[in-house]
C-alpha cells in the first residue's frame, strides 16, 4: 500500500495512546499512518450522566461521520463505547488483544476500611457514571453513595485527588495503558468474574473502516486478534439482543479455557438502583450462546424454582438470599452439621516460622481467631472463596491469596505458584479432605492444626425444594444418611470436593464458577424447573 493511512481519534491521553498503538502495529507491517484528532459529543458535554446523553455512540458518532466523509481512513475506538450495529457502510475490520478487563477502585487513603468488602469506608461516596457499576456495587455494598463522574482518565483522578469523592471506579485497562502512578491512593482490583462483571468488550480496541475499503481490510487482518473477536462476539451479541447501549446496566464477560469450553458471566438490572440478576453458563460453542443467555433473563417466560434449600444459615444481608427473594423464591436455609472446638489454647511459638496461614472455610477462621493467636505482622493469609475473604476482612486482616474456583485442585495449583518453598499453616477440621496442599512442592513445609470437629445432625428431615444447594461434604453426608432425592429435584454443589460425594452416589449436580454466594446465585438463576 502506497498511501498514508489517516487514523481518526479522540484527543484524550487514553484515546491518543490507543490510536498510536494501532499506528505502531501498522508500522510493524510497513504501513505508514498519521493521526487526526476529532472532538465528540461525549467530550463536549461533561455535566450530564452518560445515560442522560441523547442516543448511543456519543463517544464514536463524530469519528464515524469523518470515516463516511472519507476525511479519515480508519477510526480507533474503545470497543465498549461502540453501538452494537455499525452505521451503513462501516465495519469493524480488526480488534486488538484484550487488556485486563478488570475494574479498579481507587480510594483516598483516609477513606479506606479494610474490614469492608472493596475497602471503602461505611457510607462512602463513590464516583461513577456507569449504571452497570452502580447496580453491581450496591448489591454487595448497599451503604455506599454514588455521584456522577465524567471526564478523561486524568480528569477523573484529579477529582478524586481534590476529594470530591471518597473513591472512584475505573477500567483497569486505561490505567495500565497510561502507566499512571497511583501510589497516593489505595487501589483494589476487582476481577471480571467477581463483584463487578465488566462491560461487553471491555479492554479491547476496535479498528473501524469503510466497508468498501477492501485493500485496507485485508491489511488489517494481520493485526486482528481472532480469538478475542470470537469471545467478545458473544458479549456484543448479548448487548445487541438486549438492545442496550453502553449506559445499560449490563455486564457480560466471556472466557475460553484450554479445552475450548466457553464460560460466560452476565449481569443485568433495570436501572442502577435495582439488585441485578447474575448468570453463569458454559458452552462448547458460541453458536446460539447469546440467544440462550437472553432466554435465561426472560423471567416472564421461564419457570424459576419456587423453593430452594441451602445447607447453611443465611444472614439478612446475604447476597444469595437477596437474589432469590427478588423473584419471590422461598428459601429453606439450614445447616445439617454443627462444629465444636478441639483445642482451647495456642502456643504462640509455633507461628514464628510460619509464612502463610491458609483457611478452607469460615469455620476455620472463626475457631482459629477465637484462640487469640499472636501472629507476626508479615504473615500472609490465603483462603478459599470470597466468603472467607470477607470473614478475614471483618477481623481487619488483609488476604494475599483468594482461591475463586469451585475446583480445589485448581486452587491448589494457583496457591502453590505463590507459596512453594515457604512454611504454610493449615488450621482445619478433623477428617478434612486436605485438598489444597496437594500441589505444594516437597520443599514447602506444611503444618496442620486440627482446631475443630464437625458433627452431623441426626434424623434430618427431607426437603421438597426444587433445588438443593450443598455447601460442604459433611452436609451431603448428613442429608443423605436418611433421605433420597425426590423426582425432579436438582442439586448444586458449591465445589468439586463436595461434588465428589455426589459422584460416589451417581447423582448429577451443577457447579458454580466460584465457591461463594455470588457463584451460587449465578447458577441457581440459570436453573429451569
Amino acid at each position: 500500500m502506497d498511501r498514508i493511512i489517516t487514523i481518526g481519534t479522540r484527543g484524550s491521553d487514553l484515546a491518543l495512546w490507543q490510536a498510536n498503538y494501532i499506528k505502531d502495529r501498522l508500522a510493524a507491517i510497513n504501513i505508514q499512518a498519521e493521526l487526526k484528532i476529532i472532538k465528540t459529543q461525549g467530550d463536549n458535554i461533561l455535566n450530564l450522566r452518560l445515560d442522560k446523553l441523547e442516543g448511543k455512540g456519543f463517544f464514536t458518532k463524530e469519528l464515524e461521520e469523518h470515516l463516511i466523509e472519507k476525511s479519515v481512513d480508519l477510526a480507533v475506538h474503545s470497543h465498549k463505547d461502540l453501538p452494537t450495529v455499525n452505521p451503513p457502510g462501516l465495519i469493524i475490520a480488526a480488534v486488538s488483544e484484550r487488556e485486563d478487563p478488570s475494574e479498579v477502585i481507587l480510594i483516598l487513603k483516609d477513606c479506606v476500611d479494610s474490614s469492608k468488602k472493596l475497602s471503602v469506608k461505611h457510607n462512602g461516596t463513590v464516583g461513577t457514571s456507569s449504571n452497570r457499576r452502580q447496580s453491581q456495587l450496591l448489591a454487595v455494598r448497599p451503604d455506599l453513595e454514588f455521584e456522577n463522574l465524567r471526564g478523561n482518565v486524568n480528569t477523573r483522578i484529579q477529582k478524586l485527588r481534590d476529594e470530591k469523592y471518597d473513591a472512584i471506579i475505573m477500567a483497569k485497562a486505561g490505567i495500565s495503558r497510561l502507566k499512571l502512578d497511583l501510589s497516593e491512593f489505595y487501589m483494589e482490583v476487582i476481577e471480571p468474574t467477581a463483584e463487578l462483571v465488566p462491560a461487553p468488550s471491555q479492554g479491547v480496541l476496535a479498528v473501524q473502516i469503510r466497508e468498501e475499503d477492501k485493500e485496507l481490510f485485508d491489511i488489517l487482518q494481520q493485526i486482528n486478534d481472532k480469538d478475542v473477536a470470537e469471545r467478545i462476539g458473544v458479549e456484543r451479541k448479548v448487548l445487541n439482543l438486549f438492545d442496550g447501549g453502553c449506559h445499560m446496566p449490563l455486564g457480560c464477560y466471556c472466557e475460553k479455557d484450554e479445552d475450548g469450553l466457553f464460560h460466560v458471566w452476565t449481569t443485568k438490572s433495570i436501572d442502577q438502583d435495582e439488585f441485578p440478576d447474575r448468570l453463569y453458563i458454559t458452552s462448547n460453542s458460541t453458536e446460539g450462546l447469546a440467544e440462550t443467555i437472553l432466554k435465561k433473563f426472560d423471567i416472564l417466560n421461564r419457570k424459576l424454582p419456587k423453593k430452594v434449600f441451602i445447607s447453611r444459615e443465611l444472614s439478612e444481608q446475604s447476597y444469595f438470599g437477596k437474589s432469590l427473594r427478588k423473584h419471590n423464591i422461598e428459601i429453606e436455609a439450614k445447616s445439617l452439621i454443627r462444629t465444636v472446638p478441639t483445642i482451647h489454647k495456642l502456643d504462640s511459638y509455633v507461628f514464628k516460622q510460619i509464612d502463610w496461614i491458609f483457611f478452607s472455610s469460615k469455620n476455620g477462621i472463626e475457631y482459629f481467631f477465637s484462640l487469640d493467636p499472636l501472629l507476626p505482622k508479615d504473615i500472609k493469609f490465603g483462603v478459599v472463596g470470597r466468603g472467607s475473604e470477607d470473614a478475614l476482612r471483618a477481623l481487619g486482616k488483609t488476604v494475599s491469596f483468594i482461591g475463586e474456583s469451585s475446583d480445589t485442585a485448581e486452587i491448589s495449583k494457583e496457591f502453590a505458584a505463590v507459596a512453594n518453598g515457604t512454611t504454610v499453616l493449615f488450621p482445619l477440621a478433623k477428617d478434612s479432605l486436605r485438598s489444597i496442599k496437594q500441589s505444594l512442592s516437597a520443599d514447602t513445609k506444611i503444618v496442620e492444626m486440627v482446631i475443630y470437629e464437625t458433627i452431623l445432625e441426626e434424623e434430618v428431615e427431607p426437603t421438597y425444594a426444587d433445588v438443593l444447594v450443598f455447601t460442604s461434604p459433611s452436609n451431603v453426608d448428613a442429608y443423605f444418611a436418611d433421605n433420597l432425592l425426590q423426582p425432579g429435584q436438582q442439586v448444586v454443589s458449591i465445589g468439586k470436593s463436595t461434588g465428589l460425594k455426589f459422584d460416589e452416589m451417581g447423582v448429577k449436580y451443577i457447579l458454580p464458577a466460584s465457591p461463594d454466594e455470588i457463584g451460587l446465585a449465578e447458577v441457581v438463576f440459570g436453573i429451569d424447573v
